[in-house]
């Protein structure tokens, strides 16, 4: 990355517009973060959002992709999922109809359709998640027996589903808008913002717990007395190397590569000749993302919500009580202890954080499809015979970056249950990190994404300065 450039870039006016519109679009999406739904009293609906988070892992992830947007009980609390959804379900058709694998492949024209379509389904599915958070919220309210606690009118409803609808919808053209100023890509910058948001406010906590000397302060060899809180200094230095650990190791797995050579034959058309070059396919340690992790939260978050209705129904049920136990994210509050119970959540999450991994490895990277198209194009592998073989060869490859990369990925979604079975075991309690090794991933993989795509604009605009 040539950071040279990039500050010299800056001297172009069209760069600087395109940065300061980007800007100013993050800035308008944070200030749409804290205009409430107008249903009821907000102050009742928070409470009953932290109620929300604290019990579902679910919750937790919906609120920091979405900015704390349902922290503050926001318009844009179905935030960018219902048009993530959207996209993941046309990748899935892509694959599954042949006329749409057929229109995917006729270029940027079909490319269009399947994105105009990507949008319109992002609005009725926007609409179903409304309505379900609307209800969710709702039956936390009523359970609470609070005096503001009362059921919407129809009126209600409708203006709320509207105004959550509205928000979603203009966080997917934000995004877009973002998109088209060539800097980065709009849906991933906007959910980097809604992580990186919790930051300041982790950062103050920390602070503020560090410079409470109020249990005594920290000596330094009994020559120094440094105004801080021991324990808390070497929590937070022990977190500030772990962090940069951890980073450097996100990193590099991030942007691990198996670079395969590939070999075009030579071709002799009249007097001149085509071909007989060398290329490399770099094949991702990685391929699918974070998808398999937004995989495996939904997919756990049914099993407790199942509980939670069952518990409505009947307040004894054993199995409901076991449901929400077992499958709920452990918390600060509920998991101070290391019992049987406290580890099924963690396994049953890693597990299907790995099945995912292999299962959507398998759409986005199609051997059947890249090994066709280098026959055509007339490549080849080295010691592999084109079509088949090389369908084959590509098979064995991914599956064994797949059997690192989803263990790897696995571990990294599991970083603060880890992180909290160590403080309990040395400490007795649980640390309760704020943001969870998924959210730094996604935080890596965007800011390193971005920073090429800027790269790349800054050399567009500053190639004539190169003699």
């Amino acid at each position: 990355m040539n950071f040279k450039t990039i500050f010299k870039s800056l001297k172009n006016k069209d760069m600087r517009k395109r940065i300061l519109a980007v800007i100013g679009i993050l800035v308008a999406y944070r200030i749409l973060a804290h205009i409430p739904v107008p249903l009821g009293d907000t102050a009742t609906f928070k409470s009953a959002i932290d109620n929300l988070i604290n019990s579902t892992d679910f919750g937790g992830f919906v609120n920091l992709i979405s900015g704390g947007g349902l922290t503050n009980f926001s318009i844009i609390l179905v935030g960018l999922s219902p048009y993530i959804t959207a996209s993941i379900v046309m990748q899935l058709l892509t694959k599954a109809i042949p006329k749409l694998e057929e229109l995917n492949k006729d270029g940027e024209s079909g490319r269009r359709k399947i994105s105009q379509w990507t949008r319109i389904l992002t609005v009725p599915l926007a609409i179903l998640q409304s309505i379900a958070y609307i209800f969710i919220l709702n039956n936390e309210v009523l359970a609470a027996n609070t005096s503001a606690a009362a059921d919407p009118t129809v009126g209600q409803w409708a203006l709320s589903i509207t105004a959550m609808v509205a928000g979603s919808v203009l966080l997917m053209w934000l995004g877009e808008l973002i998109t088209e100023k060539g800097i980065g890509n709009g849906t991933s910058l906007i959910i980097f913002c809604s992580i990186v948001s919790s930051f300041p406010k982790t950062i103050a906590n920390m602070g503020q717990a560090l410079f409470d000397t109020t249990e005594g302060s920290l000596s330094l060899f009994g020559w120094l007395e440094l105004p801080v809180n021991p324990a808390m200094f070497w929590i937070v230095l022990g977190l500030g190397i772990g962090m940069i650990v951890v980073l450097y190791l996100l990193v590099k797995i991030n942007e691990a590569q198996r670079i395969v050579t590939i070999n075009y034959a030579k071709r002799v058309h009249g007097n001149s000749a085509y071909g007989g070059i060398k290329s490399i396919m770099p094949i991702k340690l990685i391929a699918a993302g974070v998808v398999p992790v937004i995989f495996a939260v939904a997919f756990l978050s049914v099993p407790a919500f199942i509980g939670q209705i069952i518990q409505r129904g009947d307040a004894n049920s054993e199995i409901g009580r076991n449901l929400v136990t077992w499958f709920s994210a452990p918390n600060a509050s509920t998991f101070t202890e290391l019992t049987w119970e406290s580890f099924i959540y963690p396994a049953c999450y890693f597990v299907l954080v790995v099945m995912f991994t292999y299962f959507y490895t398998s759409i986005v990277f199609n051997s059947q499809e890249i090994a066709e198209n280098l026959q055509k194009q007339g490549g080849f592998i080295e010691g592999v015979r084109p079509g088949k073989q090389t369908e084959l060869y590509f098979n064995r490859t991914v599956n064994r970056l797949n059997l690192f990369g989803a263990f790897s990925l696995g571990l990294i979604a599991m970083l603060p249950y880890i992180v909290d079975y160590v403080f309990i075991i040395t400490l007795g309690y649980p640390l309760g990190l704020s943001i969870s090794g998924t959210g730094l991933l996604i935080v890596v993989t965007v800011a390193i994404e971005n920073l090429r795509q800027i790269n790349s604009r800054a050399l567009m605009v500053t190639y004539d300065d190169y003699q």
